[in-house]
């Protein structure tokens, strides 16, 4: 039978899904809109496990703070592209995902229980969507701060001080990225693996032993300050270090969480003139 303008146009509205896929949805149906809904529902699941395999390496990280600064929750959610990061309803979804954690203080996506939901928006959007991680930190004094594009957030944790003393440092990690609050904080790997690169420098060749460790002992001196929130100089006022910033609030700094959207997530760099190559040869055999 002929499927009306008004059916598809009402189906999209209630399903956001693009005008063919409803119109097709409808025609299955006989114009039956609440078994067109049904349909798809349970077509759903299908057509989110086909957008799992996309690498979702875009989208926004989002914190909530308590009131009493006593704890926070920061989320990471992504995308596929920046414009669906963009989306009111894949924002609607990432404010879900942040207010649920901030309820259950939560450090596990699984335990969030919104598969259901993600599968929803997936087939609304059309991208693959995907709760990467969450994190709950809670004691003494927090403060967080989000970047302006929303892809990097942090929590700071301190013990005394204030949420004003803690947001302040929250921006610089965003805008330093330390890798640890103290020099001690170091592992292990990362200043021995350090130590090789610095002995592998050209300028250390055909020295003696005992320069080599002098040397060495103050490049890792270096290479610690620079590399621990403490001993860097803050970047509203370089003339003090974050260390001291917060021992003249009245404060130690106790951790700091720090996401950044998409790090770490490898992603695959197509080759467009090689895929179109393929299937121009694809489609002369």
């Amino acid at each position: 039978m002929a499927v009306s303008a008004s059916l598809v146009k009402e189906l999209r509205e209630r399903t956001g899904l693009g005008m063919m896929e409803c119109k097709k949805a409808l025609k299955e149906v006989d114009g039956d809109i609440n078994a067109a809904i049904e349909n798809l529902r349970k077509a759903s699941g299908l057509k989110a496990e086909k957008k799992a395999g996309r690498t979702a390496a875009d989208g926004v990280v989002a914190v909530k703070v308590a009131d009493d600064n006593s704890y926070a929750v920061v989320v990471e959610v992504n995308s596929e592209t920046d414009f669906a990061a963009r989306d009111e309803g894949f924002l609607a979804f990432v404010n879900t995902v942040v207010e649920k954690a901030f309820a259950e203080k939560a450090n596990d996506v699984e335990a969030l229980a919104l598969e259901d939901t993600r599968q929803a928006l997936v087939q609304k959007i059309g991208e693959n969507i995907g709760i990467r991680r969450v994190q709950t930190v809670e004691g003494g004094v927090v403060g967080a701060y989000v970047h302006a594009n929303n892809r990097i957030a942090v929590i700071t944790q301190l013990e005394g001080g204030n949420n004003e003393t803690a947001k302040d440092i929250a921006m610089h990690v965003a805008a330093v990225n330390p890798q640890v609050v103290k020099p001690e904080d170091m592992p292990a790997e990362v200043v021995a693996k350090e130590e090789e690169i610095i002995k592998a420098q050209p300028d250390m060749e055909g020295k003696p032993a005992e320069i080599v460790e002098k040397m060495m002992g103050g490049r890792i001196k270096k290479f610690l300050k620079e590399n621990s929130l403490t001993e860097q100089p803050f970047v509203k006022n370089p003339d003090v270090t974050v260390g001291k910033l917060a021992k003249e609030a009245g404060a130690e700094i106790t951790s700091f969480v720090r996401f950044e959207v998409g790090e770490g997530i490898e992603v695959e760099e197509a080759d467009f003139a090689a895929e179109v190559a393929a299937q121009v040869a694809a489609s002369k055999s």
